[in-house]
């Protein structure tokens, strides 16, 4: 039996669905349009691999990823709908001129699996994108604590948090996924130190090595080198090690943006020029996050809060906002419903800035 919390999730993906569905069915997408769709998107993508879960499964993250198959019909539907798939160094000047929407396409973390299965769709395509790179995510060190918990509460029988005040039955799929809602939202509602000692325990408890998961799905810095000469590929920043930055101190926020450009510029042999705050909600970057990426030097800095772009963006190229190809809806009337703008301009109730 699924928890209170889990039925919510559940409950508010099928409401998603519904709504994907009846924007698409009304036709919405098309007359609502022009005055829901801004002047651009970025969009935002995590994993692309070809084994999708089935439905039910236990796969939390599953959010994160969409298939090869799904990239490619995304790409298809952005050249059917007018959109022009530019490089994110075109943004702030097309945000200033009139003309055809533009897209611009961006990874968040570095993982394997976008050179794997991404790069050649979207070459054949010919599209541009950008991959945000975790430093420590690329050298190895680093800490994926969400996978942490996914693969330790997998083969947990029981998921046991007394510093969240949490001892949660684990034993089927059902209650693995109960167990990871549960965990997640507590463990994230609280400091980020407690949060990653709770997952790298747990990882202890189920047998599972937390420190090589870097390594095994995020890209190495010879492949991040390789892929730099690919004059369609934008390598920017994310950051030393991944934190949510607004649950730190200022010194420590300084560090990451800072000390996260200067280090991956080194390991590149090429500084980057645009930043994507980690987790990137309201919770996790806001108005001082946004002053440290500006003071940094960084041209760009882009955001998790969902929205398109709009001409006066233009005035907060450190807050901009992003519309996440959700892995938990891969049909063409989302896509269609997100590339409109409707649902975004309706979960910002109606406002075209959100940089607060």
């Amino acid at each position: 039996m699924l928890s209170p919390k889990a039925l919510v999730s559940s409950t508010r993906h099928r409401l998603f669905r519904a709504g994907f569905a009846t924007i698409a069915a009304t036709g919405a997408d098309r007359w609502l349009a022009p005055a829901a769709r801004g002047r651009g998107v970025i969009l935002t993508f995590h994993h692309v691999r070809p084994d999708e879960p089935p439905p039910g499964a236990y796969a939390p993250n599953r959010l994160l990823a969409i298939t090869p198959s799904f990239l490619d019909r995304s790409l298809t539907a952005l050249r059917e709908r007018g959109f022009a798939i530019v490089p994110l160094s075109d943004l702030p000047r097309r945000l200033t001129e009139t003309g055809e929407p533009f897209a611009v396409l961006t990874f968040d973390d570095g993982y394997r699996d976008n050179l794997e299965h991404a790069a050649p769709i979207l070459r054949r395509h010919g599209a541009p994108w950008t991959l945000y790179v975790t430093h420590d995510y690329a050298t190895g060190s680093g800490r994926l604590w969400w996978i942490e918990l996914e693969r330790a509460i997998r083969v947990l029988d029981r998921v046991r948090l007394p510093e969240a005040g949490l001892d949660l039955p684990a034993g089927d799929d059902p209650q693995k996924s109960a167990a990871f809602a549960q965990a997640y939202r507590v463990l994230r509602a609280g400091p980020e130190e407690v949060l990653r000692a709770a997952t790298l325990r747990l990882c202890g408890e189920a047998g599972i090595d937390a420190g090589r998961i870097a390594g095994e799905l995020c890209l190495s810095p010879c492949e991040l080198r390789d892929l730099a000469r690919d004059e369609a590929v934008t390598l920017a920043a994310h950051t030393l090690s991944h934190p949510m930055l607004a649950k730190h101190d200022a010194a420590t926020a300084r560090s990451e943006i800072v000390e996260g450009r200067a280090r991956l510029g080194a390991l590149l042999g090429r500084v980057p020029e645009h930043f994507s705050y980690p987790v990137g909600d309201p919770g996790s970057a806001g108005a001082r996050e946004f002053g440290l990426a500006r003071e940094a030097g960084y041209r760009t800095a882009v955001t998790t809060r969902p929205g398109h772009l709009f001409p006066e963006h233009a005035a907060h190229l450190h807050a901009l906002p992003r519309v996440s190809v959700n892995g938990c809806f891969q049909t063409d009337a989302a896509l269609r419903a997100l590339l409109s703008g409707v649902p975004l301009l309706a979960w910002n109730r109606f406002r075209r800035l959100n940089v607060g």
